[in-house]
């Protein structure tokens, strides 16, 4: 399976874990049925998996391509295919295809540049690839700093990998924030966009935004007062994607099909979609 090259062509992959991160955040490691990593893929890309009779669904793959193990996906339950994949355990198989869509360019135009990366919610997940490849190239990056938010504390994916791990990576600072205040919780409160703004981080660094299209809307309003150049701020539209071979036209953007020439854009080629994007 590791090895295919028809992207159209389910292979059949292992639960091999299962951990919540969150109440409503499973993260599920999957192998091929020889034991090794289902395919190949870049920071950014995505899969389809699929349960026969339920449905299929396009996800980010949130493990970097440079473990060489296994495949994982943090999913969030939202509809009726992740409800079932919630109820999912360690042994049981899933269809799985991919990789569809393009990805962070991490081996070019990020190569030597501090980045910035800005997540909400379950937005982390996309990005979470792109981090622990940049953690395993570390010589090849600048500094780095990743500003994280959610609802509140418990809904915070990955919380204690990024105080234990990312937080004590060199040159890395982490900043979370919840949107409301809450009884135990002593860090920062404030909206991700409003907290981008208070940190005042300059404009010599690369951006990577991920989250809910309103919190996308306005970090790439704060970044742009805060004087970042289009050409160095990159964001994800892949909850538009369908059946990511640009044949079912449901992610259709002005001339950009988000399956075949995304979903990761530069901020100034979104500049050319029409308006309501």
């Amino acid at each position: 399976m590791s090895n295919r090259t028809n992207v159209l062509i389910p292979g059949i992959g292992v639960i091999t874990d299962v951990r919540r991160d969150t109440p409503d955040v499973k993260t599920f490691r999957v192998n091929g049925l020889e034991g090794r990593k289902p395919f190949e893929h870049m920071p950014g890309q995505c899969a389809m998996l699929s349960i026969p009779g339920v449905g299929e669904a396009m996800f980010s793959i949130t493990s970097s391509p440079t473990n060489r193990d296994y495949m994982e996906f943090s999913i969030k339950k939202c509809g009726c295919l992740t409800d079932w994949l919630h109820q999912m355990e360690k042994g049981q198989e899933i269809a799985l295809r991919g990789p569809y869509g393009n990805f962070f360019p991490v081996d070019s135009d990020l190569k030597g540049k501090n980045l910035l990366f800005i997540a909400g919610g379950i937005g982390i997940a996309p990005l979470r690839s792109v981090i622990h490849y940049v953690i395993d190239n570390r010589a090849d990056y600048g500094l780095v700093d990743i500003v994280y938010g959610a609802r509140s504390a418990e809904d915070l994916v990955d919380l204690e990998e990024m105080r234990k791990d990312w937080s004590n990576v060199e040159g890395f600072r982490v900043h979370l924030t919840i949107d409301r205040a809450e009884e135990g919780w002593d860090g920062n409160v404030a909206f991700v966009p409003d907290y981008v703004r208070e940190l005042k981080f300059s404009n010599n660094r690369t951006a990577l935004v991920c989250g809910p299209p309103v919190m996308i809307k306005f970090v790439l309003q704060a970044l742009e007062e805060m004087g970042f150049a289009s050409t160095e701020i990159y964001t994800t539209m892949e909850l538009k994607m369908k059946c990511g071979v640009g044949k079912c036209g449901r992610c259709n953007i002005g001339s950009k099909y988000v399956c075949k020439d995304g979903p990761v854009f530069r901020y100034d080629e979104l500049g050319v979609l029409p308006s309501e994007y």
